[in-house]
């Protein structure tokens, strides 16, 4: 019998086919690996359970296939981890008292709801006078879609068009919109160099810093997309503007007060 039951009968087990040299285990896609646990919830995010995340993190890590960054392997803090991201894309002033760090994947549509109905009121209210710094991060888990629109925008970036590209991308979200075809259509569109777009694309130069910060994210306790960090305070979900602005406003009068007992 060849492992089917029986009459109750366990099912006989099959030889192992013996291999050459050492085994190695295929290599797994953190976002394949991570997408198939997710599922939408009532809160404003894509979510997936801790436990599956976590395993999912570790096992990339065990089989090889993925090294953790120094920061998390030390266990930081929050402040250190993100700083030990090194610099990324941002709207506004880097002296600002307040800075927001989004941490998202451009195929959820969570994240295109906080782009289109939340980030325009933080720009006007925050970011454009001074009061708070936004930064964009990768959190690509929902497949290979997504780390290509990851590694595209940052390609984007390196001719000065991030938040160009990175607007492109959410107005153009769904079905089969982050193609390789269709990646360079948007580079035409927001006017790149396609030559140097294509082969800074073709080459993966970005996937590593990709990974990274999608690794990242999840260590610092992300369990779905968006993510955000108002200096450092954890706010999940696409938050309606009154959520962001009561964090941001406690930490402008945390500000001020520090000012005013020296």
């Amino acid at each position: 019998m060849q492992g089917h039951l029986r009459h109750g009968r366990g099912p006989s087990v099959r030889p192992r086919k013996r291999t050459k040299g050492r085994y190695k285990p295929k290599q797994k896609n953190i976002g394949t690996v991570l997408e198939r646990k997710f599922k939408k919830d009532k809160g404003g995010m894509l979510k997936l359970s801790l436990s599956a995340l976590v395993l999912g993190f570790l096992g990339l890590c065990a089989s090889g296939y993925f090294n953790p960054v120094p920061a998390l392997a030390q266990n930081k803090s929050t402040g250190e981890v993100l700083a030990g991201l090194g610099k990324g894309p941002t709207l506004g002033t880097s002296g600002a008292p307040v800075n927001i760090v989004e941490f998202s994947d451009f195929q959820c549509s969570y994240c295109k709801r906080f782009w289109a109905d939340t980030l325009p009121k933080l720009k006007s209210s925050y970011i454009d006078n001074g009061k708070a710094q936004f930064g964009y991060r990768h959190f690509a888990i929902l497949g290979k879609h997504s780390e290509q629109a990851a590694q595209a925008v940052d390609c984007a970036g390196e001719q000065g068009k991030f938040w160009q590209y990175h607007d492109e991308l959410f107005k153009n979200q769904g079905g089969l919109s982050f193609t390789e075809a269709k990646l360079k259509q948007y580079a035409r569109d927001t006017g790149l160099n396609t030559a140097a777009f294509g082969t800074c694309l073709g080459t993966g130069k970005y996937k590593n810093k990709v990974e990274r910060e999608t690794a990242s994210a999840a260590y610092l306790g992300g369990r779905g997309t968006p993510l955000f960090f108002v200096n450092q305070r954890l706010l999940v979900g696409a938050q309606p503007f009154d959520a962001f602005q009561k964090l941001i406003d406690e930490e402008l009068q945390g500000v001020k007060s520090k000012k005013t007992t020296k």
